[in-house]
């Protein structure tokens, strides 16, 4: 494979994302308790042998680039090849922002031609799946297409999420609709592309910003032959909060889709040194996750949690998503929660829906919170604190910004900055 260079796509804000993605990339996030969503396509290339990797990140690049480091986790810590972070640069004459996906690739070019190679593959940061990459290209080869496209099938509900393909009757792509109103299909393009180089070389132009509306539908306008490669196995866009807690719990089931200890494909990442698990005496916990460094004396149910967690005694944890490091005060109750790391939830805290189910439509807040509550990073909780359905606290949220005991649905408290935060 050292003719194909992987370009993994990390620059996005991931705005759907609210309060998980304001300081870091989304590419970064948590997921599964020990890894970073980035780990399944930097596992997928180092499994499939694709050795020449660049990362184009631009917004909060710092924890991104942190975690990946000099990518000695996924074996590619060398000099013939390796992993390239392509961080935006000013010169004199550009600003270097990247505008959109195909201008971020148009200003790297350099670096695609110093490795010489015939073919990029083009992967986004922010989806979880499992895919040998040989297989696509190899298609793509056989095929002898210009692009291909890897595409999946999406359940009729979720096609507005997504870019839809439809095919001509020789299984070549004809149409890709990015995120259409109406269902015209249900084939999702997987933001995974195989593009000969000289074919997306004549196709990144000045005023291309957008890979799919400025090169592969220009492509396809043309009659240029964009194939597609058909991909059956679990895949997920967790670009939303709802797909992301979704994706998380479904970790939990007796047969998930995804397999996080396939030996024959393990996923990869920068492990962090934590001690093992330590259980208490009345500790209880149930289908659930916990990684390494977690302290648990109260009890945890049906919940995914990331390392450093501390559950102190009479705490209970149900349905939730935790970050690293966060803390759940004595006789605290968090259900249908997302908590982000370095959080701190108070004694006898109340956070998330402990009433009886309701119908997560009927509860007051935006729509794509689905009922959760999502706790920003380093927020701290006072004691006591009944936090409803359907609210997001924002990053670094102090006691002070609780002047209720009860925070009702729908409220959305904002960021504090470290600049504006008080003592």
């Amino acid at each position: 494979m050292r003719e194909v260079m992987a370009l993994v796509l990390s620059g996005g804000g991931g705005e759907r994302l609210s309060v998980l993605s304001s300081e870091r990339a989304v590419s970064a996030i948590p997921f599964g308790g020990k890894y970073r969503i980035i780990d399944f396509a930097l596992s997928n290339c180092c499994h499939s042998e694709i050795e020449r990797i660049g990362v184009i990140t631009q917004y909060a690049p710092t924890s991104l680039h942190d975690h990946i480091g000099s990518g000695r986790a996924w074996d590619l810590d060398r000099r013939g090849g390796g992993i390239v972070i392509l961080q935006p640069y000013q010169t004199r004459t550009s600003a270097g922002w990247y505008r959109g996906t195909a201008d971020a690739i148009a200003q790297n070019w350099d670096v695609i031609e110093e490795r010489g190679c015939s073919r990029v593959l083009i992967l986004s940061g922010d989806h979880v799946y499992l895919m040998d990459y040989r297989a696509l290209i190899d298609a793509h080869l056989a095929q002898g297409a210009e692009a291909t496209l890897a595409v999946a099938p999406v359940a009729a509900d979720q096609t507005h999420r997504f870019g839809i393909v439809t095919l001509d009757a020789a299984g070549d792509v004809e149409r890709l609709v990015e995120k259409p109103r109406e269902r015209i299909g249900s084939l999702a393009s997987m933001g995974v592309y195989v593009f000969e180089c000289r074919a997306l070389r004549d196709r990144l132009q000045d005023s291309s910003v957008d890979l799919v509306v400025d090169v592969v539908t220009p492509m396809l306008a043309s009659g240029t032959r964009v194939a597609a490669h058909r991909f059956e196995s679990y895949w997920e866009d967790v670009g939303t909060i709802a797909s992301y807690y979704r994706a998380n719990l479904e970790l939990l089931e007796d047969e998930p889709k995804l397999v996080l200890d396939d030996r024959r494909w393990p996923i990869l990442t920068r492990d962090e040194e934590r001690p093992p698990v330590r259980i208490g005496d009345q500790a209880r916990i149930e289908r659930s996750l916990i990684s390494n460094g977690c302290r648990i004396e109260g009890t945890v149910r049906r919940s995914v949690l990331s390392p450093g967690v501390v559950v102190e005694p009479g705490a209970v944890i149900e349905d939730s998503v935790v970050l690293q490091d966060v803390v759940v005060g004595r006789e605290a109750r968090v259900r249908r929660s997302i908590l982000d790391k370095y959080a701190r939830i108070g004694e006898r805290a109340r956070i998330g829906a402990w009433a009886a189910p309701a119908d997560a439509r009927a509860i007051p807040g935006p729509a794509w919170l689905e009922g959760l509550v999502l706790i920003g990073k380093d927020s701290r909780l006072p004691a006591g604190l009944c936090v409803e359905p359907g609210v997001v606290v924002g990053v670094a949220a102090l006691p002070t910004d609780f002047a209720q005991a009860v925070v009702p649905a729908g409220t959305e408290i904002a960021n504090r900055t470290w600049y504006g935060a008080d003592a």
